[in-house]
C-alpha cells in the first residue's frame, strides 16, 4: 500500500513530471574524447543547495585506474581543497569465486588535499566503462563544511563487478565554485559527466 502525504506518493517525488517541474535541472553536460580532465568551473553558485554529477560510461585510457574528483574555491585555477572521507566497496567477479563487502584505508582520505578515488581500479576495454553519480550539498556556504557522497558501479580491470560508495566532507567554509573529475594516470579516452541543480524543497 501506498501511503501518501499532502497530496504526493512516494512514486511523485521521483516520477518525470516532478523533474520536469525543476527538482533537478540540467546545468550542464561534457563527453570526453581523450580529454586529461573533465572540469566544471561554471554552474555551481547559491542557486541550488544540491548538485549532482552524473557519470555515464566512463572509460580510461590506462588499464587498471582509479576514477577521482577535486574541489576547488578559485574558480579552478587550484584543485587542492582539504578532505576527509570515507570508502567502501563490494565486489564479484565474472568466475564466481570471489567476492567481498570491504572498508578500504588505501582510498579514504584523512585531511588530504589529493584527488579523492571514486573507484576500483578501472579497465579500460572498450565494454568497461564505469557510471554513477555524486551529490555535493550546499556548495556555497560559507559558515559549513562541504559534505559529498557518491557512488559507482565500475568495471575491474579484473574482471570484477564492483560498487563503490564513497562519503566525506571538504573541510572548507570558502565557497566551492568548481569541480575537476580525472583517472588517476592517463585521459578519459570517453564518457560524459552531467551536472544538475536539486531543489531542496
Amino acid at each position: 500500500m501506498l501511503v501518501k502525504h499532502n497530496n504526493n506518493s512516494i512514486s511523485n517525488l521521483t516520477s518525470a513530471g516532478q523533474l520536469a517541474q525543476g527538482k533537478m535541472t540540467l546545468i550542464s553536460s561534457q563527453t570526453a574524447s581523450g580529454s586529461a580532465s573533465i572540469s566544471f568551473t561554471t554552474g555551481i553558485d547559491s542557486t541550488y543547495p544540491i548538485y549532482r554529477f552524473e557519470f555515464i560510461n566512463c572509460n580510461p585510457s590506462s588499464d587498471g585506474i582509479n576514477f577521482t574528483f577535486n574541489l576547488s574555491t578559485d574558480g579552478g585555477s587550484n584543485y587542492n581543497v582539504t578532505k576527509t572521507s570515507t570508502f567502501f566497496e563490494t565486489y564479484h567477479d565474472e568466475a564466481n569465486t570471489a567476492t567481498s563487502l570491504n572498508y578500504k584505508t588505501s582510498t579514504d582520505l584523512a585531511q588530504s588535499t589529493a584527488y579523492q578515488p571514486l573507484s576500483a581500479p578501472q579497465g579500460n576495454g572498450a565494454d568497461e566503462g564505469l557510471s554513477g553519480y555524486l551529490h555535493l550539498f550546499n556548495p556555497s556556504s560559507t559558515t559549513f563544511v562541504k559534505h559529498f557522497i557518491a557512488r559507482i558501479s565500475s568495471y575491474n580491470s579484473a574482471n570484477y563487478a564492483g560498487e563503490q560508495n564513497i562519503a566525506g566532507y571538504g573541510n572548507t567554509t570558502s565557497s566551492i565554485n568548481a569541480v575537476d573529475f580525472k583517472f588517476a594516470s592517463g585521459n578519459i579516452d570517453s564518457g560524459t559527466i552531467k551536472l544538475y541543480g536539486i531543489k531542496g524543497d
